[in-house]
């Protein structure tokens, strides 16, 4: 390490002896410390990507270091160490090495060559080709039709890719977060951008220059082929969701089956901003914090308590770049960092909109939908982060009501929550008081089945949703199902259904309770089977046989004027849109019309006009009668999907060419007459609707977002609701059995796992000690004195060494690199421009202002050198 004075190591290292077949570090620890060998051999193993096996990187041996990486950089260890026989060795801290930066700053050079010593030729031309920039909020990093030069990775922020048709319409192709690759499917095919990408808040990449992209191809062919392989599964993905969304051109890390295509599952910080004084912002945050606890470690940082951590000043604009810095190191090892906005417009306000992936307005539902102030500045400003409404209602309150005024007034929301909140969020407690009860809250786990815990699922992008299916009577089976849920303790994040699945999933989304749900259910079908209410709705057949007023107003005095805006639990209902052959997705508007629309059999009910736009719709069930697909667009982790539609049967009656109505009468009124089997017209209407969605049908059960669920219900017909009480214990019965065989081999337990798994550090391992603060790595480098005459020529020695071995490579790939072509920023001198910057090896972060007094960042001639 080469310290001047040598006392700096006292009581900073320490000795360990450790046992052969032991593991001293793990891949993914954050807590590193630098490990010098003095006798025997340290094995550096890294575990490859879709491997179970370990590989051996290299051996360090006596004299020399590991993990002074992972110390510099800040970043999780990238390979595991193990003694495999006795081994002896120093360990000196992060926390202690930190201390002896701050005292001599010039230790960091002797430790950084040590790194690059260790580092291939190749591995460090490839570093030095990589572009690190900083994009601020609101910028394009490129624009549809501009020439595919590079591919980008995104280290931290949020990305939005946006795709213009040739009708001039723009369209959400996809957004993209930490670890996405961006743009990789153009730079492989030469094509030119297909998209354009904007940051949606202020974000840092990585440019990684099409020349050297073809040189690692053209040296290791096997990136190609994992390539595909992503590739592939992002096509899968795509088509298995469905039109709905897309990401196109650019590839997500996949964490498990369910994960590919999920839009909202790589969050990283989330905004809490209140839309009134009123609002009881510190509880609402500290309740979610709790929910949010439950999926992994959770930060939540105020004004206040960021002025406890790292200064009173920390917010003046001197202070950016470390703010800045600090925060990005927050997001490495939490799973979701929450920013507590002010109630006004501050500094601190400002940040929380410009840090925020996703920005949550909290309002209260019994309060007038007036605009604030600092919603009034989100939309002067034109913040690109998605903004989302969440309504806070109390246990002992009315119904959510009015939720169209508000969202119509807010029309920069592109969705709503409706929370129903403990009463202790409205308890007007001090702040000590308020914080000292949640954390005797924080003590018990949290309940899963909980609004908060519903609106924590949702952000981290693990929704559970239920969609049921369409098939008439038969979906009576869906209220025992629902029983079944909830014995088993599974939540139920969203729910969309068709025909029969429409009104049974409506009912749930506004009741969430079984019983009422069962009451309400039920009276509802002993209604379908009375005779002189079908016979009074006849009506000349020349759109229908029934005019559809007395299945109205069914429906109607079911749901009343409930909009389907007001639901307790997000919903949607399919029809078929006979004006525009299309299917029809309804997440908003009267919610009897479109539920009465998607269970309007051909034939049988006239079809419903649109009110919005006087389309004609129907039957959902012609088109998707299981729409699993729409609610893994909307942002489901997992599908529970309900099958209740017509199934294949090959032993009816074999009339001939005609079929008269009376001889079927006569057959089913003579006790001594043979028993014919042929279907009636709702038979035919659901089995015509089977017909025509068989294709999806087996698309969604093949899916592996989608745990497919179909109960014994086949003796049933479609019109059988007298068997309400029968058929809903059958379901009943079936799916408890099948929950049950889903908790007993694990796959409740991975349904409720967080989509990233435990990549993320434990929330009590966040610090290295406990009066450990964030260090600025860079501020401690550019106190190097600069270099004396003697020391120049052992860093010229140094950076010969390091330029020999970079010329010793491949010349054609060396070239490659230094070929991208000078104007490869096309926003140079447009509103769009970027600020692009080497990033190497991670140990050099971007600096705000030109200082160069850093020999070991700059060579001579001024340029930057790869470390």
């Amino acid at each position: 390490m080469k310290l001047d004075d040598p006392s700096l190591l006292d009581n900073r290292v320490t000795l360990l002896h450790v046992p052969g077949g032991t593991v001293v570090s793990r891949q993914g620890d954050q807590d590193v410390n630098i490990l010098f060998v003095v006798s025997g051999l340290l094995h550096v193993y890294q575990r490859k990507i879709d491997s179970e096996e370990d590989t051996c990187l290299f051996v360090t041996r006596p004299g020399e270091m590991v993990g002074q990486l992972a110390v510099l950089t800040g970043e999780p260890l990238i390979f595991t160490i193990r003694a495999n026989r006795d081994c002896s060795f120093l360990s000196i801290s992060k926390a202690h090495f930190y201390d002896i930066m701050r005292r001599q700053p010039a230790v960091v050079l002797s430790v950084a060559h040590s790194v690059v010593k260790r580092v291939s030729s190749f591995v460090r031309q490839i570093d030095f080709a990589l572009d690190w920039m900083e994009v601020e909020a609101g910028r394009a990093i490129y624009r549809q039709g501009d020439t595919s030069d590079c591919t980008y990775i995104v280290l931290s922020g949020r990305l939005r890719a946006v795709i213009r048709k040739d009708d001039g319409k723009k369209r959400l192709a996809g957004e993209y977060g930490r670890g996405d690759l961006i743009g990789v499917v153009e730079a492989l095919t030469h094509q030119a951008r297909a998209t354009t990408v904007h940051a949606v808040r202020d974000s840092e990449l990585a440019k990684l220059p099409a020349g050297a992209l073809t040189s690692i191809k053209r040296r290791y062919p096997q990136v190609v082929t994992r390539l595909i392989h992503l590739l592939g599964e992002k096509i899968l993905g795509s088509l298995q969701q469905g039109s709905a969304t897309g990401h196109q051109f650019g590839l997500h890390a996949v964490g498990s089956k369910w994960d590919s295509g999920n839009p909202a599952s790589n969050l990283s910080t989330v905004a809490v901003m209140p839309a009134s004084e009123d609002v009881p912002l510190t509880a609402f945050a500290l309740e979610l914090k709790h929910a949010l606890s439950a999926i992994g470690p959770i930060l939540l940082l105020t004004s206040d308590n960021i002025k406890q951590r790292l200064g009173t000043a920390a917010l003046d604009s001197l202070h950016e770049y470390r703010l800045s810095s600090w925060l990005g190191q927050q997001e490495d090892v939490h799973r979701i960092v929450l920013y507590q906005a002010d109630s006004t417009l501050t500094p601190w306000t400002q940040r929380c909109i410009r840090q925020a992936d996703c920005i949550l307005i909290v309002g209260l539902g019994e309060q007038e939908p007036t605009v604030g102030e600092l919603e009034r500045m989100l939309e002067r400003s034109a913040v690109r982060a998605q903004k989302q409404l969440v309504l806070l209602h109390r246990e002992d309150g009315p119904a959510p009501a009015r939720t169209v005024d508000w969202l119509n007034m807010r029309s920069w929301c592109s969705g709503h929550l409706h929370l129903c909140c403990p009463r202790r969020i409205f308890s007007r407690r001090s702040l000590p008081k308020l914080v000292e009860l949640y954390e005797r809250v924080c003590q018990r786990p949290p309940d899963r089945h909980s609004d908060f815990s519903r609106l924590a699922r949702v952000l981290t992008g693990n929704a559970i949703a239920l969609v049921l299916g369409g098939g008439g009577a038969r979906g009576c089976a869906q209220v025992g199902i629902i029983r079944a849920l909830a014995e088993s303790g599974i939540p139920v994040d969203m729910v969309g259904g068709t025909s029969i699945g429409a009104f049974m999933g409506a009912l749930y989304a506004e009741e969430r309770n079984y019983s009422q749900m069962r009451i309400r259910a039920k009276q509802w079908a002993e209604g379908m089977t009375s005779m002189v209410k079908t016979v009074l709705d006849l009506t000349y057949p020349v759109t229908s046989v029934f005019s559809g007023a007395g299945f109205n107003s069914g429906i109607y005095s079911v749901f009343k004027d409930r909009q389907i805006e007001d639901l307790w639990i997000p919903a949607f209902a399919i029809t078929t849109d006979i004006s525009a052959s299309a299917m029809r997705v309804h997440t908003d508007g009267s919610l009897w019309r479109y539920v009465r629309a998607s269970m309007s059999l051909s034939g049988y009910m006239p079809p419903l006009c649109d009110p919005k736009d006087g389309h004609l719709l129907m039957d959902g069930g012609y088109i998707n009668n299981l729409p699993a697909d729409v609610a893994r667009s909307m942002g489901a982790k997992v599908v529970i999907a309900i099958d209740v539609g017509s199934q294949d049967e090959t032993d009816l009656t074999n009339y001939g060419d005609a079929l008269s109505g009376w001889w079927l009468l006569w057959k089913r009124w003579n006790p001594l007459a043979t028993k014919v089997k042929v279907l009636n017209m709702a038979e035919i209407q659901t089995r015509l609707a089977y017909v025509c969605c068989v294709r999806q049908l087996e698309m969604v059960r093949n899916s592996d977002y989608c745990e497919y669920l179909r109960p014994p219900i086949d003796n049933y017909g479609t019109l059988d609701f007298g068997k309400f009480d029968e058929i809903c214990e059958v379901g009943y019965q079936h799916s408890r059995t099948v929950f049950d065989i889903w908790g007993r081999s694990g796959v409740l337990e991975k349904m409720l796992q967080d989509r990233q798994g435990t990549s993320k550090m434990k929330a009590g391992d966040v610090l290295t000690c406990p009066n450990a603060s964030f260090t600025d790595l860079a501020e401690i480098v550019s106190r190097i004195e600069p270099a004396k005459v003697a020391a120049v020529d052992d860093e010229s020695d140094y950076q010969t060494e390091y330029e020999e071995e970079l010329l010793d490579g491949p010349r054609d790939a060396y070239a490659d690199f230094q070929s991208a072509p000078a104007d490869a920023d096309p926003g140079s001198t447009s509103e769009d421009e970027i600020s692009t910057r080497h990033r190497h090896s991670s140990l050099a972060p971007p600096q705000t202002s030109q200082d160069s007094s850093s020999p070991w960042l700059a060579d001579q001639d001024g340029s930057r050198s790869p470390l």
